[in-house]
């Protein structure tokens, strides 16, 4: 009975630490501006501005490499180190593979109107960088988020790409704008390609 009610306790709690995480992370955000060139479908082609981004770079699998960088980014933006404090964001949460090759890096987007000298300075592990203008191929999907699919979208557009006499200029991202406690069906993932000028 005693093991029983300490099961149910800890229960409750897990699910009162979801609840308070969903408050947290699924409250609407400013979403990165961007202007649309053109679109067919599920599939634009997006111009988008400068950005602000505060990024982890965590080698190993996809997965686990994208959960400990959002923890690593989320404590960084709630002050976790610095006594509190909440830093404004932006979606999506980007999430790709270092060009040097030594993990996956997760990029949390600073609002558009947010100067990087006016940010804290980020823990160690955490760095914050200037990305340059830039046009973008996107394709909106929602469902589970399993390696398969994003094989699948990411096939998916490049071949569009490559219908439409485009180029790709970098490698494929992953964009996502719901927390993790949203269903996956109600999920808006996308998967970004860079394209060449």
């Amino acid at each position: 009975m005693q093991l029983n009610a300490k099961m149910i306790g800890a229960g409750v709690a897990a699910a009162v630490a979801a609840g308070v995480g969903y408050v947290l992370l699924h409250k609407p955000e400013e979403e990165a501006r961007f202007s649309t060139v053109t679109r067919d479908g599920a599939i634009s082609v997006r111009d988008y501005p400068g950005l602000l981004v505060a990024e982890v770079v965590v080698p190993g699998l996809r997965q686990a490499a994208l959960s400990v960088g959002f923890t690593r980014l989320a404590d960084y933006v709630f002050g976790k180190d610095r006594g509190g404090g909440r830093l404004p964001m932006t979606v999506p949460v980007l999430s790709d593979g270092d060009e040097d090759g030594r993990g996956w890096r997760t990029r949390f987007l600073m609002p558009a109107d947010v100067a990087i000298e006016s940010l804290p300075d980020p823990e160690a592990g955490v760095r914050l960088r200037k990305l340059p203008a830039r046009r973008i191929a996107a394709l909106r999907f929602a469902g589970v988020d399993s390696e398969g699919a994003f094989d699948a979208h990411e096939a998916e557009l490049r071949a569009w790409i490559g219908r439409n006499g485009l180029s790709a200029a970098g490698p494929v991202e992953h964009a996502f704008y719901n927390s993790p406690f949203t269903p996956a069906v109600l999920r808006r993932t996308e998967i970004l390609i860079p394209l060449a000028a």
